[in-house]
């Protein structure tokens, strides 16, 4: 596989395998705790976590098609969600809703049981902006159960984004531990040091572990695989925006496209066929 890294030091987060190295595996653990610890309401702080297996939750087979980033467990039994969403999704508070009833479900017992229930909390990290939301320079949504006099109503569901393309701010500017975690999210690939403002020792780890020399070959492979994936994923979604076509399709969707385009090109198919099955356009699959 040819180098499609090229000068970058740091992995990107936003790509499945570099979300994944860096909040998903047990020796990195502390830093997905510190991060939700600055999305989760003022009143809830996790001091330990659990990775549990995504393939448990769903009783059905339609049910076990839901795939999530990151699934863990509290010290307390809270559940959390975790996604980072890469392309724009027409229902992706719908989809947030509907993993929400996994882990819900999941904690029904047998025998006489009183129903009572641990907090699940939905967590969506974006790289694109809800078309509702599009004048609105809020970023960090926290969205609860609340009565017709706005009060909360039901307080062990919550499903929380962050909408990441509105954060603008430079590091100069970063003012607290909260905006120095989305600016690392946003610019972590782009860096080549450790910005000064960034020198407490959950960073210090965390550039350690985004530090591509020190991948194996098999990781670097993986990481090269998931960085081609997204940039497919990204200039598909780009170019359907500025030509005005195949706007807001699901992720799924994007993805089957982007496979079956490229398989079709390498049994040499001539490009309009893969237009024509693919929806595409000659400039999309030309990149691809």
């Amino acid at each position: 596989m040819s180098n499609i890294i090229g000068d970058e030091k740091y992995i990107n987060p936003l790509t499945d395998f570099g979300f994944k190295k860096l909040f998903g595996t047990e020796p990195n653990k502390n830093l997905l705790i510190d991060f939700l610890n600055q999305i989760l309401p003022n009143n809830k702080k996790i001091q330990n976590l659990t990775y549990a297996s995504t393939d448990k939750l769903g009783k059905t087979e339609l049910d076990r098609k839901a795939i999530f980033d990151l699934y863990c467990t509290g010290t307390k039994g809270e559940r959390f969600i975790v996604e980072m969403q890469k392309a724009k999704q027409n229902y992706f508070k719908d989809r947030s809703v509907f993993y929400a009833t996994f882990p819900i479900q999941e904690q029904a017992k047998k025998g006489n049981w009183d129903y009572k229930l641990e907090p699940v909390y939905s967590i969506g990290i974006l790289d694109f902006i809800f078309d509702d939301h599009k004048t609105d320079p809020t970023l960090h949504h926290i969205v609860e159960f609340k009565n017709q006099r706005g009060e909360v109503f039901y307080d062990k569901l919550k499903l929380i984004y962050l909408e990441l393309p509105k954060f603008k701010k430079k590091e100069s500017e970063l003012k607290n531990h909260y905006e120095k975690w989305l600016y690392v999210l946003r610019h972590l690939s782009d860096l080549q040091d450790r910005p000064k403002k960034l020198q407490a020792r959950v960073f210090k780890q965390l550039f350690e572990a985004a530090e591509i020399a020190k991948f194996t070959r098999t990781e670097r492979t993986s990481y090269e695989e998931s960085l081609k994936h997204y940039r497919d994923i990204k200039n598909i979604v780009d170019t359907s925006h500025g030509e005005g076509i195949i706007e807001g399709l699901e992720k799924g969707k994007i993805e089957g496209k982007i496979e079956t385009a490229k398989a079709m090109k390498e049994d040499n198919e001539p490009i309009e066929k893969i237009i024509k099955y693919t929806q595409l356009t000659k400039e999309q699959i030309e990149k691809l």
